[in-house]
């Protein structure tokens, strides 16, 4: 099944201030920061993640929207999706500080029209839940969200909008680094696609393994997933190394590397209604 070609699901929400809205997703490794001006995203930037004070990211962000010819921030709206907790609560300042208002924080309690069947509601990552709600509406239900970071993580919606569970594994590049560690005779290598899967040296055998590994277990989790949820979902790729490893795979539908930030862009909508 293919994503080419199927008109996004369109839903009405709130409009967005005139100076637009700036959506923050930390994570561990990566922190990506998006401009929106209407339902568009004008511009995303990804940074590395690390340990930074209010004033710092302050002047980060600053020289961003300087680069966009955005202004300085003031009018705008904010929102913030974290999986890095000794990180937050900077970002939650600076972004204060520059919109003259507090920011929205993605979580299960203001993701309000999501319906999350975890046991626990609260313990889904802030990502996970803007994943969601962005294939729901953006993309169409059944849904699975496959996003490729840090961790490699799986995210299902159910044909109901439900959010119904999914899969947590060690991203490539988190697996691989641990590899290089611990196997002294191991060479750092970049991932990118060898020219045969049978390698001849060291470094080819390391590719094949990262790139078409990964790309197995994507698929090999994914068809599980559609089994269990008993239909054939839109599967859709996200995160710093979907454009990597999703050509790869023969279930991934499409990429969309904004896709976190679209939900958050519409949880914050559904926030200000």
């Amino acid at each position: 099944m293919s994503l080419k070609g199927k008109e996004p699901v369109r839903r009405r929400g709130r409009r967005l201030p005139p100076a637009g809205l700036l959506a923050v997703d930390i994570g561990n490794s990566e922190t990506v920061v998006g401009l929106f001006r209407g339902k568009d995203t004008v511009h995303f930037w990804r940074l590395t993640s690390g340990r930074a004070t209010a004033d710092e990211v302050s002047l980060q962000l600053e020289l961003l929207l300087r680069r966009d010819a955005a202004g300085n921030g003031k009018g705008m709206g904010a929102v913030v999706s974290s999986v890095a907790p000794t990180l937050t609560m900077q970002w939650l300042r600076a972004l204060e500080a520059l919109t003259g208002r507090p920011p929205l924080e993605v979580s299960a309690a203001t993701a309000k029209s999501l319906t999350i069947r975890y046991l626990d509601p609260a313990s889904v990552g802030a990502d996970r839940i803007a994943n969601a709600v962005a294939a729901r509406e953006i993309y169409g239900t059944p849904a699975i969200v496959v996003d490729l970071g840090t961790a490699t993580t799986f995210d299902c919606v159910s044909k109901q909008g439900a959010y119904v569970g999914g899969v947590i594994v060690a991203g490539v590049l988190t697996a691989a680094e641990e590899l290089f560690r611990r196997a002294a005779r191991i060479p750092r290598v970049e991932l990118r696609r060898p020219e045969r899967a049978m390698g001849r040296t060291t470094e080819e055998a390391l590719q094949a393994g990262m790139l078409w590994g990964t790309a197995g277990q994507v698929d090999a989790l994914v068809r599980r997933l559609a089994i269990e949820m008993k239909g054939t979902p839109h599967v859709i790729a996200t995160g710093g190394l979907a454009k990597v490893i999703a050509p790869e795979c023969e279930t991934i539908n499409g990429v969309d590397e904004a896709l976190t930030l679209k939900g958050m862009r519409l949880i914050w909508e559904e926030s200000e209604a």
